[in-house]
């Protein structure tokens, strides 16, 4: 009866077994070749050589960068009495090869290194100015509780001395900023959708986010949003945006 009772243990045929361990071994060896070719082509980039007109055009395409600048900060402005919110979450959308120095080191003051990194950003004078000044390389928006909460809790991480580390430890949290009565994850959340009075500390806790392009989204263009492209001030539909990148 004892027997009886007892649960049998699912049975699995040898043959499926084996089948599996050669998926494995296949899906193993498939994504050591991917990285390898990837790997490879970027060598082969690196060590290409380039011709004069290629610098020629790179270096009209930078300065054209620069004029394009300069004219949107003396012709546009964004003051705060245009935003909807004091919230907003910026990605960088473009890399840099008709990028100038100058636009490369306003990206880099708002921790936008990489194609696909986002960052909240408080909606202040000087913020506005910056993403006036690099507004054909990103896009932005008003984040809603919702995109928030899910950017925090699926790709949350901390910079700790330079370090990226995932913030799977309230332990982590309270070391950083327990001074500032924040312990755990939900103190981040609340004070970063409320731009709360320790915001600043809290958004340079947290490491740029680094979000994945789907490969069914299109080619990301320069060209304003609201004109049919991509960059510049999406609004609300920044959520739908980060949901596709999440």
């Amino acid at each position: 009866m004892a027997d009886e009772g007892q649960k049998r243990l699912d049975y699995v045929e040898e043959t499926v077994l084996k089948k599996r361990k050669n998926n494995d071994q296949w899906a193993i060896k498939r994504r050591e070749q991917i990285e390898s070719r990837k790997q490879r082509n970027k060598d082969i980039t690196k060590s290409a050589i380039k011709r004069p007109e290629q610098f020629v055009q790179e270096y009209r395409l930078k300065e054209l960068d620069f004029v394009r600048r300069k004219r949107r900060l003396k012709m546009r402005k964004l003051s705060i009495g245009d935003m909807k919110s004091n919230l907003l979450f910026v990605i960088r959308i473009q890399g840099s090869t008709d990028m100038h120095p100058a636009t490369r080191k306003t990206l880099k003051q708002l921790r936008l290194r990489q194609i696909l990194n986002g960052v909240f950003v408080k909606a202040n004078e000087a913020n506005l100015r910056r993403l006036l000044a690099v507004d054909p390389f990103i896009t932005y928006g008003y984040p809603n509780a919702k995109s928030v909460r899910e950017l925090i809790y699926k790709k949350g991480c901390a910079m700790i001395d330079n370090q990226r580390v995932p913030l799977t430890d309230n332990n982590v949290i309270e070391q950083a900023l327990g001074k500032y009565g924040i312990i755990c994850l939900e103190d981040i959340v609340h004070e970063i959708s409320n731009v709360g009075p320790h915001f600043k500390e809290v958004s340079r806790f947290l490491w740029p986010f680094k979000l994945k392009k789907p490969e069914s989204l299109h080619p990301l263009k320069k060209k304003h949003f609201k004109d049919g492209g991509d960059s510049g001030n999406r609004q609300e539909h920044i959520n739908a945006f980060i949901e596709k990148l999440n």
